[in-house]
Order: C-alpha cells, then sequence, then structure tokens
C-alpha cells in the first residue's frame, strides 16, 4: 500500500486499542474496590490491586515512550545525514524534532526548500506533511 499523509499514522489495535480500555477498566474497578473496600478487612488487598493497575498504566505509558524517544534520535541523525549529502551542511539548528520527523516524508527534491519554508514560516509537523507532494514512505517506524 502507498504512504501518505491520509493513511502513515500506525495504531496498533491489540496495543492502543484493547490493552488501554483494559487498563482503564482495571484502574476504574479497582477504585471503586478500594472504595467499597474502606471499612472492610479486605483494605490491603484492595490497595495492592490499584497499585498494581497504577503500575500499569504508568509501564503502559513509558512501553510507547522510550522506543519513540530512540526513534526520533535516530531520525535526527538520518535526517541530518540526508541533509549534508544533499546541500554539504548539517540540519540547521532552529528545526524542533516534530518538524524533523514530518520533514522525512518529503522527496529529497522537497527536503531542503521545505526546510526553509518550515523555519521561515514556523510550520507545523501536520502543516509540513500536508506540504509534501512526493511522499517518501517510512514503514519501520512504530
Amino acid at each position: 500500500m502507498e504512504q501518505n499523509f491520509k493513511n502513515h499514522a500506525r495504531l496498533v489495535t491489540g496495543f492502543h486499542g484493547v490493552l488501554l480500555i483494559l487498563l482503564v477498566a482495571g484502574l476504574i474497578g479497582s477504585s471503586v474496590n478500594l472504595y467499597m473496600s474502606l471499612h472492610s478487612p479486605n483494605l490491603y488487598s484492595a490497595s495492592l490491586i490499584l497499585l498494581l493497575f497504577v503500575c500499569g498504566s504508568i509501564m503502559y505509558a513509558y512501553v510507547r515512550l522510550f522506543p519513540l524517544r530512540a526513534q526520533d534520535r535516530a531520525i535526527r541523525a538520518e535526517e541530518n545525514f540526508r541533509y549534508y549529502l544533499l546541500t554539504g551542511s548539517p540540519l540547521p539548528a532552529g528545526l524542533r524534532m516534530g518538524q524533523i520527523i514530518a520533514l522525512r516524508f518529503a522527496s529529497d527534491e522537497e527536503f531542503p526548500p521545505l526546510i526553509d519554508r518550515a523555519l521561515k514560516d514556523n510550520l507545523t509537523a501536520v502543516e509540513i506533511k500536508k506540504t509534501i507532494k512526493n511522499w517518501k514512505a517510512d514503514h519501520h517506524r512504530v
């Protein structure tokens, strides 16, 4: 399938859908359980169950965040190298990470002028992606 602005985002149903719903349901259920157990002998176990769901929710966030940060670093290095090959100089310092991530979809012909425009007009990542005429697919980012 050809990648473009409309279909480039990737959602994993099991992670972004099912697991998130289960965690939210578990947090709500364990909170209700803890509240109902405030004056019962089950207070300790209800507290532990809630604690497990809080820990699971924090893990859910970091399991996604840590690899994205590593990919961002790789994308910055790749796009810096690509810009250097095309222009003979490193990426301009004023670019934000979101802009660099969006610029990776630009073809080599569009890349340097789009960087200049992104800096001059302070384009957002979405504006950059919508400006791209010849989309360069990235099937490896998760």
